[in-house]
């Protein structure tokens, strides 16, 4: 296995829990730090969006699934941070690898919360969020002084799975020029009808990114009026983009432009619709 290039790294100590963002998919986009911790721990606790071909880096590790997919039988959240805690106290280095970042939806901080309260000590490393990496990934910058001087990101559901109350679609489709949509294929009609209620054209450019980063993404370009139709047929999980930064993919889709190149060698790039 390669060796991590010369760093002071920081010593991954028995009794510790790292709370650890493992990116949107492609392991390539894991940092040198998540790699690290790979290398350093004894129990690796991971989500169900982990990509294999990332835990393989962490060869003889133990492996516990806590994944929590929408629809799903999934261990509850009090309960994973309480396995967290015992781990911890049995003097094991426990990894808590998350998909994305865990402190963007992914609940890192109510794990990190939970561990403070139980005295057990924690670092965080960040990783690669999908409403940032994913959309790169199909060519959408989420932000371009051309088109957009904010960026929204929003959760498509609430701890009980519906669509979440405690947002007011009204602002956020008044003040962001491009919204980013986290878990909101489920709900999708929901969200494309409060927003166009608020003012947002059913003519404005949307995209569904499924699977984003990994060999499996898949792109869908749509219409906010459309919306909730494409989402009806899309695989999750998703990241939806409304705005029109998803035009800018028109000269962006540079994973399109490789693929035509080498279509033999483009692992981890997107299929488009």
């Amino acid at each position: 296995m390669t060796a991590l290039p010369p760093h002071d790294w920081p010593p991954f100590l028995p009794g510790w829990v790292w709370l650890c963002g493992a990116g949107p998919g492609d392991p390539g986009l894991l940092t040198l730090h998540a790699l690290h911790a790979l290398r350093s721990c004894d129990v690796v606790v991971h989500d169900a969006l982990v990509e294999p071909a990332i835990l393989d880096w962490a060869p003889g590790v133990e492996r516990i699934h806590a994944g929590k997919r929408g629809g799903k039988p999934s261990p509850k959240q009090r309960d994973i941070s309480l396995r967290l805690i015992e781990l911890a106290r049995e003097g094991r280095r426990v990894l808590r690898l998350k998909g994305g970042d865990p402190f963007v939806f992914g609940r890192g901080g109510e794990e990190g919360l939970a561990l403070v309260e139980a005295g057990v000590p924690f670092r965080v490393i960040p990783g690669i969020s999908a409403g940032i990496g994913g959309l790169a990934y199909a060519g959408i910058p989420v932000t371009h002084r051309d088109v957009n001087q904010s960026v929204t990101f929003v959760t498509g559901h609430d701890q009980s799975g519906e669509a979440p109350s405690a947002i007011d679609w009204g602002a956020v489709a008044r003040a962001s020029e491009v919204i980013v949509i986290y878990m909101g294929l489920k709900h999708a009609a929901t969200i494309a009808g409060a927003l166009m209620a608020a003012g947002r054209g059913a003519l404005e450019p949307c995209a569904i990114v499924s699977e984003a980063t990994t060999p499996r993404q898949r792109v869908v370009e749509t219409v906010l009026g459309r919306l909730a139709e494409e989402a009806a047929r899309a695989e999750a999980p998703a990241i939806l983009c409304v705005g029109r930064a998803v035009l800018l993919r028109q000269a962006l889709d540079w994973a399109g432009v490789v693929r035509s190149a080498d279509p033999l060698g483009t692992r981890g790039l997107s299929a488009s619709a």
